[in-house]
């Protein structure tokens, strides 16, 4: 299992609508995939969005976001389980 953490930061006046791109564009195209598990999508009050992606394998990329809704480009990590 892969854990992949997409982390966009919006303009101030696009941030609803890049949330909307977020939920009904973006996610739907990975979602779909054989290797996707499961998707959640967090915000924050200073224009942040960050998406928990699963995977059974490698883990495919969101697609890139309309720049006129962000401030930079998105940052992608992704993570194993630990074993403890």
């Amino acid at each position: 299992m892969i854990a992949r953490m997409w982390e966009v930061r919006a303009l101030g006046s696009g941030f609803d609508e890049l949330l909307t791109w977020v939920c009904d564009e973006a996610l739907p195209q990975v979602e779909v995939l054989p290797s996707h598990v499961s998707s959640e999508v967090y915000s924050s009050t200073d224009h942040r969005i960050v998406v928990i992606s699963k995977w059974r394998n490698t883990p495919a990329d969101l697609p890139a976001p309309p720049e006129r809704l962000t401030a930079r480009a998105p940052h992608v990590w992704d993570f194993t389980p630990v074993d403890r």
